[in-house]
């Protein structure tokens, strides 16, 4: 592959992505709001540019044959904040990837997208939105505007619904982890796929308590190899009481089902403190 484009490349997850990402092209092009990014790989350079402009999207994305798109706010807030970096952005992304003839954009969309729905529904990819906050509801609108440049321009798209992509701190996360090693796989198994057309995939690792059905996934071959498991005994002794009329122990979104809207769900998930 001659050139990949990463946004959201100053963040936790794009800065876990930028090494194994520079391995599969000959040009990796890193972009994100901040001024810099540090240990640039040989082939990679850094462009500092604004989802929510248009035109720097069409530029950045001259020549790219994939677009891996992390770029976003990555909790609930207001919605203003989110229309612009995560509905604009987004549009921004698809639209100048048709203009430049990109062939695929791999979207990291979230289960916030389904975050309604309770855990013990088993969702699989084709479970209809049931967003959580404005965050989730952003996810929809981008899964949706990848399925609809699709069918209409042909951009093939692979939404990655991610779950918890961080280290075990909570009880929820015993079924929803995903390790960063599951993370690089799910992201390099959505690039090197000959065929994608529009999928969704939950970014979940071989949790043994897992609440997706990837089933619909498997053309992609995505297959998880860490277990959440590990942790349960630790996670379980320290969790509150059972509560299954609690929605934010039985829905899929945790925390975010329970927060007003435009308030941080992040911070009810007790996340270590260089993951917040």
């Amino acid at each position: 592959m001659k050139k990949l484009i990463l946004t959201g490349a100053a963040g936790r997850l794009g800065s876990h992505l930028r090494g194994p990402l520079a391995t599969l092209c000959e040009t990796l092009v890193s972009t994100d709001i901040a001024d810099n990014v540090t240990d640039l790989a040989p082939n990679e350079t850094y462009v500092q540019a604004d989802l929510s402009d248009l035109s720097a999207m069409v530029n950045l994305l001259q020549d790219a044959d994939i677009v891996v798109h992390f770029g976003a706010i990555g909790d609930e807030a207001p919605f203003d904040d989110i229309l612009n970096a995560n509905i604009i952005g987004a549009y921004n992304i698809w639209e100048a990837a048709y203009r430049n003839g990109v062939r695929r954009v791999i979207y990291a969309s979230s289960i916030h997208a389904v975050g309604m729905h309770k855990s013990a529904d088993m969702v699989d990819v084709n479970t209809s939105h049931r967003p959580d906050t404005y965050y989730g509801l952003a996810k929809c609108f981008a899964e949706d505007l990848a399925r609809m440049y699709w069918d209409k321009r042909g951009i093939e798209a692979v939404c990655m619904r991610i779950a918890s992509c961080a280290t075990v701190t909570n009880a929820r996360a015993v079924g929803t982890w995903l390790s960063y090693a599951d993370l690089i796989h799910m992201v390099t198994r959505a690039i090197d796929t000959r065929v994608t057309e529009f999928s969704i995939v939950y970014g979940v690792s071989d949790n043994d308590r897992s609440p997706f059905d990837n089933t619909g996934a498997r053309h992609l071959g995505y297959r998880p190899q860490d277990n959440a498991e590990q942790f349960a005994d630790e996670m379980f002794a320290q969790a509150p009481p059972a509560d299954p009329s609690d929605p934010a122990q039985a829905c899929i979104g945790g925390p975010f089902a329970t927060v007003e809207l435009g308030d941080s769900g992040l911070a009810g998930l007790n996340l270590a403190k260089d993951e917040t």
